[in-house]
Formats: C-alpha cells, structure tokens, sequence
C-alpha cells in the first residue's frame, strides 16, 4: 500500500506539471526554464539532506555514476522534454508522455531478467495507452500543419526512451545505496547547472525581474521533480519492486493534466469522451495490480 500510495503522489505531482510549465512558457525560453527550474529543485532538496543526517561523503563516493545519471537524466531527459512541450500542444503532449510505460516496460524485458513482458502487462499497457490517446485527441488531437509539430513529437519520443533509461539506471545501481534523497539533488542541481549554461549559449536569455506569476509558477515546477523524483527513486531501489509495473502508475500523469485543466482552465470543461479514456485507465491500472496466481488459477482450471 505504501508503495501504491508514494507512486501515485510522485504521478499526481509529474501531471501537474503542465500548466506551470505552460504559464512560465510565456516568460522564458524552454531550456532556461528548464535549466531554472531543476537548478532550484536540487537546492530545495538540501535542507531535507541536513534534517535527515544523510551522510554525504559516503553517498559521493558513486559521484562518476550520478554526474552520468545528471547528464542523462536531468539535461537530456528533461531539455528535450521541455523543448518538445513548446512545440507541441498538451493534446499530443499527452499521447507522447502517456507512452512512457510502454518503452520502460519495453526495455526492462530487453535489459533486466526478473522483468519480463507478460500478457497481463502488454493487455494493460494497450489499455493505458488507448485511454491517453482517446483522452488527447479530445483535447485538440494532431496539428501537422504546424511546421515544428514533428520537431516537438522526436523531441518527446526521444525524451521518454531516455526517461525509461534512467529508470533501468537506478534498478541496476541499487548496490551502490545511494540517497533518492542525495541522488534526485545533485541529478536536479547539476543537470540544471548544465541547462543553465547551454541556456546563456544557445538562447541567449535576458536577466529581467519577471512577474509574480512566473516566480509562482517557476518554484511549483522546482518543488515538482524535488518531491516527485526523490519518491520514485526511492520506490525503485525498493526489493521486488519491478520497474516496468512501477512505471504502469504513469499512465495517472495525463489523467491529472486532464482534471487540473478542468478545475483551473475557464474554457475547458470535463466530457464524456474524456471521463470515458479516465475510465479506461482506471481498468488499466486495476487489471495491473490483479495477483499474477489469479491468472495462474485461472489458466489451471482451463486446462
């Protein structure tokens, strides 16, 4: 239940995301924002490493794997995330995003060998992903006539292929028993220094006081991946946990888009299209989390 309870908080918080990063869009560039934006999370992570008395000398002796991960997960992953989000709109954000189970679920069966594809997980991944899409198309569905539209989809592919890699990273370093703490702040702080730096070279950006608005939405994207990722990290060096039936949990994300902008965005109102794909979610999820001896029985008492 525990393990249930922290996955859907971390997916509630990442669905979130959206419309923080769809405001500060209005105001900075996307690899800035990013940059800005992760930068902050790890700093807002340090007071928590000091009150739990986590030994960071002995956590920083893994530094070459987490200067890899930061690179990976915080630069890469999320420069591209962000610089995709601003091209695409949230519909197709949505689809994209919503995706993430199956490539994670994907290369878990070709990297990790006690987390194979099986039947419950493949009829629940299309589920999931026949939700987020039914979802998404109500919400605006494709543009191809926008020039960058393929630009930003490549960006939000590649974005979740590599988000599903550093998933495996964190599984297949659980030996090393670093801190999600220790591990999520110094992936967010230095990958955000990194963004910061490629930000000032490539976009050029003008150092401004910007409205309350911004700050507003700018310290709700940190506290985001903060909070969110320290949660993940921590679940995914958990024993038994496999990462492919962790990642299932992601399929909440576009749903929390969905209701958000419902209760925060005057034009959009909830529809039946749209609670139908919620449904369709929902089963996704409950189908994943039926007893794999259910099916055993069940397949038994066939024969």
């Amino acid at each position: 239940m525990e393990i249930k309870i922290k996955a859907i908080l971390a997916c509630l918080l990442w669905g979130s995301a959206f419309a923080g990063a769809k405001i500060a869009f209005q105001y900075a560039d996307p690899i800035y924002l990013s940059g800005l934006r992760f930068t902050l999370a790890g700093i807002l992570l340090f007071p928590l490493i000091r009150i739990n008395k986590i030994n960071i000398r002995q956590n920083l002796k893994h530094w070459p794997f987490m200067l890899f991960f930061a690179f990976v997960q915080t630069f890469m992953q999320y420069g591209l995330f962000f610089m995709g989000l601003n091209k695409v709109s949230s519909a197709v954000s949505a689809i994209i995003i919503g995706a993430g189970p199956l490539f994670v679920a994907i290369m878990a069966h070709l990297t990790l060998k006690n987390d194979k594809l099986t039947l419950r997980k493949i009829i629940a991944i299309i589920l999931g992903l026949s939700g987020v899409v039914f979802i998404s198309f109500v919400k605006g569905g494709f543009s191809p006539n926008n020039p960058s539209f393929y630009t930003g989809v490549a960006l939000l592919v590649l974005s979740n292929i590599i988000g599903s890699y550093t998933n495996i990273m964190v599984v297949k370093k659980k030996s090393y028993n670093i801190s999600p703490i220790i591990l999520t702040s110094f992936a967010n702080f230095t990958g955000g220094i990194i963004l910061l730096i490629t930000a000032f070279i490539v976009e050029k950006p003008e150092i401004k006081i910007f409205p309350t608005e911004f700050y507003a939405a700018l310290l709700w994207l940190a506290f985001i991946p903060a909070a969110a990722f320290s949660l993940w990290y921590g679940l995914l060096q958990k024993p038994g946990v496999k990462v492919s039936e962790l990642n299932m949990w992601k399929f909440i994300v576009p749903v929390t888009g969905c209701i958000l902008s419902w209760l925060l965005v005057p034009c959009e109102k909830p529809d039946m299209p749209s609670i139908i794909g919620i449904v369709i979610i929902i089963l996704a999820l409950q189908l994943l989390q039926v007893p794999c001896h259910y099916f055993r029985s069940k397949s038994k008492q066939n024969k």
